[in-house]
């Protein structure tokens, strides 16, 4: 089982249930040591980053390294909720890297994804292991043991 550094936590933000346990499998049986949550609305995920709302009082210390996010969801898309995270305090985001994962193929959203400072990918769904361990190794710094 691989271990990287800064990769402590995914997080999984989208309104389908069924797409979130799957990926949460996919991610938990990747080869990765890596914790996964999984939240169904763009709201919850930024309270859980902000440590707010049902989340008050946890730890940032188990931050996600790595947010998967949805683009249509329904209250707070992808895109409103990046305009929130935005707000987060720069040194509290500067290790996580977020990945638009959606099924939407518009030139519009990808376009707008990679212009965007805090996305450093857009990729479409289905996330495969391969896919999860690739983006592990691209973007953090694997513990040697």
């Amino acid at each position: 089982m691989k271990k990287f550094k800064d990769l402590n936590c995914v997080l999984l933000v989208d309104d389908d249930i069924p797409t979130n346990f799957i990926h949460r499998k996919i991610v938990q049986t990747s080869n990765v040591e890596v914790d996964v949550t999984a939240i169904t609305s763009a709201e919850e995920a930024l309270d859980f980053l902000r440590s707010s709302g049902k989340y008050a009082g946890t730890s940032w210390e188990s931050k996600p390294g790595i947010i998967f996010l949805d683009i249509n969801m329904p209250g707070m898309s992808g895109w409103d909720f990046m305009t929130e995270y935005e707000k987060i305090d720069p040194a509290q985001k500067a290790k996580t890297k977020v990945i638009m994962l959606t099924t939407s193929f518009n030139p519009d959203d990808k376009e707008q994804a990679l212009g965007h400072t805090d996305i450093v990918n857009f990729m479409h769904k289905p996330l495969t292991r391969e896919l999860f361990a690739e983006i592990a190794g691209t973007y953090f710094e694997e513990y040697l043991s």
